[in-house]
């Protein structure tokens, strides 16, 4: 059984055309939204935008081991263990989110203003 434990491990295994076909399969079965903001009650989908600065379309959604690969090798491309997600859901999971809106300048005076 493959082991995807380093960074080369793993972007021979993302590279490869059996993890390619899945992913359009598992996007296509997922009605191409966001699971995670689905159960939120919130809608996210693929808007197909194209970035001209990256000449290339905008990723908007990423398909996602529920088990990662590292503890669950055997589990890398079994269908019931991946779910699409929006980007921020998937970097929200793997702790590489944050949140723009603390980055904001506090106001000088912080009392009421009558």
């Amino acid at each position: 059984m493959p082991e995807y434990k380093t960074r080369e491990q793993k972007r021979k295994f993302y590279d490869g055309k059996a993890w390619k076909l899945l992913r359009v399969k598992v996007k296509e079965r997922d009605n191409y939204e966001c699971q995670e903001c689905k159960r939120q009650g919130r809608v996210t989908i693929d808007t197909n935008e194209y970035s001209e600065s990256a000449k290339r379309k905008k990723i908007m959604l990423v398909v996602d081991h529920i088990k990662e690969i590292e503890d669950h090798p055997e589990l890398a491309l079994d269908e019931d263990n991946l779910e699409t997600k929006c980007v921020n859901c998937h970097n929200y999971k793997h702790g590489r989110y944050v949140d723009f809106s603390l980055w904001r300048k506090k106001p000088k005076w912080d009392d009421e203003w009558w």
